[in-house]
């Protein structure tokens, strides 16, 4: 991200408003993940991964689960709030943060190198793509690919506004741009798609908006 978006998201942590933070596992990951079929001891890579409990439910699966994220704040609470007392040591330009099956890197995503990451099996990406600007979101997916294998899978999660989706003001929805950003390297299946209409308390009346929900499953063309 840039310097600015680096510091919005510091300051986010600082002031608490995480709203977006689950209080449990995604539901979609724990439905969807077994169809991978991974060997348990798989290393999964969870980029801008927060405090995120989905990091807690993929090590029960037996995977090796590791995490980047900038803020510190976020990565003390994750270990905090699960009762984890982890190890530290410098790694490049990263903190590692270590228990058992987890570890996070804190730092920045786009100064991660091959060489700090390790071997990754997949990725699992929940909104992290769509949570970034729409301006960074190519630089991200182009650094993933300097730093992850060809061979590695992703597993994606997005959350879309369907109606911001069909506004004329609207070139391509997420959809279109997910193509466009990982076809060149990746088979895209879209496994599955969940409507819901939800309240925007922000809105006048609060009317109800539908948002999407969609499971994406990408394998590498060149494991092919």
């Amino acid at each position: 991200m840039t310097g600015r978006d680096n510091v919005l998201w510091l300051q986010l942590w600082r002031d608490r408003r995480t709203d977006f933070h689950q209080q449990t596992a995604n539901q979609l990951l724990t439905r969807f993940w077994p169809s991978l079929d991974l060997a348990k001891g798989s290393r999964v890579f969870v980029p801008l991964c927060g405090k995120s409990l989905d990091m807690i439910w993929l090590a029960k699966q037996g995977h090796e689960v590791i995490g980047v994220e900038l803020s510190p704040i976020a990565v003390r609470a994750f270990f905090r709030e699960n009762r984890l007392k982890p190890v530290r040591r410098q790694v490049g330009n990263f903190t590692l943060w270590k228990h058992g099956r987890l570890s996070i890197l804190c730092g920045d995503y786009f100064s991660l190198t091959g060489d700090d990451l390790g071997q990754v099996d997949t990725v699992y990406d929940r909104a992290a793509l769509t949570a970034l600007p729409e301006d960074i979101r190519e630089p991200y997916i182009a650094h993933l690919r300097r730093i992850v294998a060809d061979t590695a899978k992703v597993f994606l999660l997005t959350t879309e506004d369907a109606e911001e989706k069909d506004s004329p003001s609207q070139a391509f929805g997420v959809a279109e741009e997910i193509k466009t950003l990982y076809s060149e390297g990746y088979e895209i299946d879209l496994a599955h798609v969940e409507s819901v209409f939800e309240i925007n308390p922000e809105l006048p009346g609060n009317p109800p908006e539908r948002t999407e929900y969609k499971v994406y499953r990408l394998s590498s063309r060149a494991a092919g």
